[in-house]
This record gives structure tokens, sequence and C-alpha cells, in this order.
């Protein structure tokens, strides 16, 4: 995927190809936002996608060695959108940044093509390195309002990452991750290319709430044992190195 998404970066300044992905862009957008009433609203009003554009500029200026100029567009971009996206960053296409204000995209991060993302979002580095040290966002993956992915992870395709979840280990392709640290759960039904995006990234599983409803439904059990039983049992053996007549209780 890294070397699709770099072709696709290394074209997308060019101008038959930046205005064919302006138009992919509003059409996603149109797409994935219910909100959204026409063509020109989105083209004019909607941050995200504009951060999305200053990025493709600032990325080819990166990418031509142009480094000052690159992180000055993309400086100026965050400071017209709320977005911060690092000009090393590589971006795949129709990514859809929805309301957008407080989203980082790290500067060795690597998101496919037909994500979403939610304001708050950040694809983190975790150490000093300066290599690969921010995420791999498969396709068609959705990451909910306030969620971190951190470090040089991967995300499988067709992957939820619930809201203010904290991710900090790969998931598989299909995977919902919800909580601190992130908990991986498999989907019972898998998304596919072709399916509509998947948006909705509050239908999460509590695994927290299940796994304590199961201690306290066991607890019952083992109480309603002991309850049966006038006097705790004692250990006793008929063998040698073995303990007899002594009563332990728990």
């Amino acid at each position: 995927m890294e070397a699709e998404l770099q072709s696709s970066n290394r074209t997308s300044a060019q101008p038959a190809r930046f205005f064919a992905s302006i138009h992919d862009d509003i059409a996603s957008a149109l797409q994935r936002d219910p909100a959204a009433r026409s063509w020109l609203e989105i083209a004019l009003l909607y941050p995200g996608l504009h951060a999305v554009w200053f990025h493709r500029i600032s990325h080819w200026l990166w990418l031509r060695g142009a480094k000052l100029p690159g992180r000055w567009l993309s400086q100026l971009a965050r400071g017209l959108t709320g977005i911060e996206i690092h000009p090393g960053a590589t971006i795949g296409q129709r990514l859809f940044i929805d309301h957008g204000m407080g989203v980082v995209i790290g500067e060795t991060a690597e998101v496919g093509d037909d994500v979403t993302l939610y304001h708050g979002v950040t694809l983190g580095g975790t150490s000093l390195d300066k290599g690969k040290r921010h995420p791999t966002i498969g396709d068609r993956v959705t990451i909910g309002a306030g969620a971190k992915v951190l470090g040089n992870i991967t995300i499988g395709a067709d992957s939820r990452i619930g809201a203010n979840a904290v991710v900090v280990r790969p998931s598989p392709e299909n995977s919902v991750v919800v909580g601190v640290p992130g908990q991986i759960v498999r989907r019972l039904h898998l998304h596919h290319a072709g399916d509509a995006p998947d948006l909705n990234h509050t239908a999460l599983p509590d695994v927290f709430a299940v796994a304590i409803k199961d201690l306290l439904a066991r607890v019952d059990e083992l109480e309603g044992r002991v309850a049966d039983h006038s006097h705790p049992h004692a250990l006793r053996t008929e063998q040698d190195d073995a303990w007899e007549g002594i009563e332990f209780m728990i």
C-alpha cells in the first residue's frame, strides 16, 4: 500500500489529477455527510477538504526538496482550518475529515483510500526515532471523534476505531477497536470494499461491561454454592505429605 500511496501523491499535484481529486473529494463528502447540500457548499465551506487540498500541494513540494515552503504551507492550512497535516504524511484518495477541528496527522503517517476521520483525531508518534514512527491506516477505515492512534502500527482495512479510543497496537482487517487502551473486537458482519461507508462509530461493544457482568454472574454462582453448605470443607487426606484435619477458609 505504501508504494501506491506515494505514487498517488506524486501525481496528485499535477493539474489534471489535482482537479480530478477535488471532484472525487466533493463526491465523497456528499456521500458521507448527510448535512451536505450542494457541491458549492462543500467546496467553499468544508475545512476538512481544504486541509486535504493544501496538503496535496505541500506534499508535492516536500517530495521535491522544498521542505521549508511545504512546511510553511501546511502551517498556513493549520491556521485556516484547525487541521494539522505534516507535509511528509502520505494521504490516499478521497480522505474525508468531518468537522476536522483538532485533527493531527504526523510526518510519517500513511493513510489509505476512502478513510474517514472525525474531529480531534490524532495519528501520532511515540518516539524520537527519525524513521517511521506514525501509524499506517488501511483503506476504508473510520476513526471516531477524539480517537488517538499512536506509534508505528498498522490499522487493517475496513476497521472502525471508536470515539475516544487510544490505539497503541496493530489491529487486523475488519476490526472494531474501543477503549483505553484500545481493545480489538472482530466483526460479526464483515465490511467490504463495495459496501457503503461504515460511519457509525458510536455502535461499539462495551468489552469491560461484558467482562464485569460475567464476573458478577460467577460471584453469584459461587456465593450460591457456599450458601448451600453449613460448614466449610475440610481438607483431609489418607496419604503422607498432605494436609489432614485442617480447614482452609478463603
